[in-house]
This record gives C-alpha cells, structure tokens and sequence, in this order.
C-alpha cells in the first residue's frame, strides 16, 4: 500500500502542524472581532484584520455532515471511512476522518459528541482525527 498522502506544512500553517505533534488543537482568533476560525491563515476571514492570535483549542466538536466513503483510495486502505466535518465547539467546522468507531450510519449519528485525537504519520505530520464521547 502507497503512503498516506499527507500536508506539506507553510509558513501560516505551521502553528497548527506543530501543535498537533504536540497533541495539541490549535486555532487562530481575530483579537479585533473575536472569530475563531479554520484552516490558518494570515487575517481573519470576517472582518480582515491582520491582528490574529493563535490558542488551543478544547478539542470537543460534534459531528455536523459526513459521508462513508466506500472506495477508499490505496493510500487509505481497503475498509470504507467516514470524510467528516466537524463543528468545533469554539466554532469553526474541520474536515476530518471519524475514527474509534464502526463506520456506518447507524453509528455516525450529526450532532454526536466528538473528542480530537492525534495520528502520528511522520516526525513532522499528525494528524487530527475525531472520536465519539465514551460514556
């Protein structure tokens, strides 16, 4: 099987990379309006002010829209997996994967509680993946 397909890391997006190798969420917030936002970048997406901060975040989000896809490419194995969005809880929405779980709509239920999780996949790159509350 061919490696995972992975992010190259820029300059903007570096924060974010290296806090999930840190096992840490990060995400950037306008100090001017107050938005949190997704993915990072230089200014804030509501109002454009250049005055941004970066803060971890809870980590806790709810899944809002998902689809199982059935014909995984070869990098992501041979078993169906679930393409997510989930909404942060200070927030913003993040294209994910579900993990932790069976991977079908009597499970993946919008709106289930969801906790991140980090996948280490090389010494530069972790991923953020999102697991169901336990309990």
């Amino acid at each position: 099987m061919p490696p995972r397909m992975l992010p190259e890391p820029t300059p903007e997006t570096r924060h974010f990379w290296d806090g999930c190798k840190a096992g840490e969420l990060r995400l950037q917030r306008c100090t001017a309006c107050h938005e949190s936002y997704f993915p990072p970048r230089a200014f804030c997406p509501k109002c454009a002010s250049r005055d941004v901060e970066v803060y971890p975040a809870s980590g806790k989000g709810v899944l809002w829209s998902y689809v199982i896809n059935m014909r995984p490419r070869p990098d992501m194995g041979t078993e169906p997996y679930a393409i997510a969005v989930v909404k942060l809880a200070e927030g913003p929405q993040m294209m994910t994967n579900i993990v932790d779980c069976p991977q079908t709509p009597e499970v993946l239920q919008l709106d289930m509680p969801l906790q991140v999780s980090f996948a280490r996949q090389t010494d530069d790159i972790t991923l953020p993946l999102f697991a169901p509350v336990k309990g």
